[in-house]
């Protein structure tokens, strides 16, 4: 049977960057870099959002403000891209979405990316960051983490490494299609080879290089959160497609959170490519998906 074509704008863009990336045998970074900044162009710019190139806690990124939005409430984003590739620039205007129906401000932070910085560097800007905004005088519930993909991996391992600094803790992490296998033994990611117009086991392989040899090992539970122990975490929300390759790390994160008593939301998109909220303002589940995220973020501010 011949492979299924892209359904929606996200599916092309994809099936597009890996046609091109065809072409290339041996793709430097810098080109991967210029190609996942692209990701944006599934976003339509969120109206009533200002940006402002800034740095929190001598980290770089973009500061989100929508207008009317509670500035003393702060959505800490850590955008994906196989903690190699993607950057503010990729992700400003899904965060803008999220913080818009959120009524929050968000930081977008352009952490240390790998090669040339590896594990744990991206963990510790978060943890800048976050210092600092405790330092403004916000308490740590007013900041969520939230993350897609590699930086769903970072949202989450944040949290472990407040905790293991006494620092006071969030009271809720946002992800979307996390990827935290850095073992690359999902099941999905050959079931659902087919049907994920980007994520191949080889470029998994690949990020997990440019982030973890030579720093440490695969199973280290701060690069891998599937080994954490999740008793205490905050409450979660996991968002995923069930046709991505990656859909088998976020089953067994709500798996591994709900057996140790958080409480989690696992919302699915049927049909959906990876990190599918990005189509926000073009697509109607991804404007349905960044709604039930943000009423689930508002629902834990009460």
């Amino acid at each position: 049977m011949p492979s299924p074509e892209p359904t929606d704008l996200l599916g092309e863009i994809y099936a597009h960057w890996i046609d091109e990336l065809s072409r290339v045998p041996e793709p430097s970074t810098g080109l991967l870099r210029l190609i996942f900044d692209d990701w944006q162009r599934a976003t339509a710019e969120p109206e009533d959002v200002t940006y402002k190139s800034t740095s929190i806690g001598g980290v770089p990124g973009v500061l989100v403000t929508p207008l009317g939005s509670d500035p003393e409430q702060v959505q800490l984003f850590f955008h994906g891209g196989g903690f190699a590739l993607g950057s503010s620039a990729s992700h400003r205007k899904l965060a803008g979405h999220l913080a818009k129906a959120s009524g929050c401000a968000a930081f977008v932070l352009d952490f240390r990316r790998a090669p040339e910085l590896k594990f744990p560097a991206q963990i510790e800007d978060g943890v800048k960051a976050f210092e600092a905004l405790l330092g403004e005088g916000r308490r740590a519930p007013d900041i969520t983490p939230v993350g897609d993909s590699a930086g769903a991996n970072l949202a989450i391992s944040l949290v472990f490494a407040l905790k293991q600094r006494g620092l006071p803790l969030p009271a809720q992490v946002i992800t979307m299609s996390p990827w935290l296998n850095m073992q690359n033994s999902g099941t999905t990611i050959d079931t659902n080879d087919d049907t994920d117009f980007l994520i191949t086991r080889e470029g998994l392989q690949g990020n997990i290089d440019r982030y973890l040899l030579g720093a440490t090992t695969p199973t280290d539970p701060m690069a891998n959160p599937l080994y954490q122990d999740f008793e205490g975490f905050p409450r979660l929300f996991i968002t995923a497609g069930d046709i991505e390759s990656l859909f088998d790390d976020s089953e067994r994160l709500h798996e591994l959170t709900a057996k140790a008593g958080v409480d989690v939301t696992f919302s699915i998109g049927h049909g959906q490519q990876h990190v599918f909220p990005f189509m926000a303002g073009n697509d109607a589940r991804a404007d349905e998906e960044i709604q039930r995220m943000a009423a689930w973020y508002r629902a834990g501010r009460r």
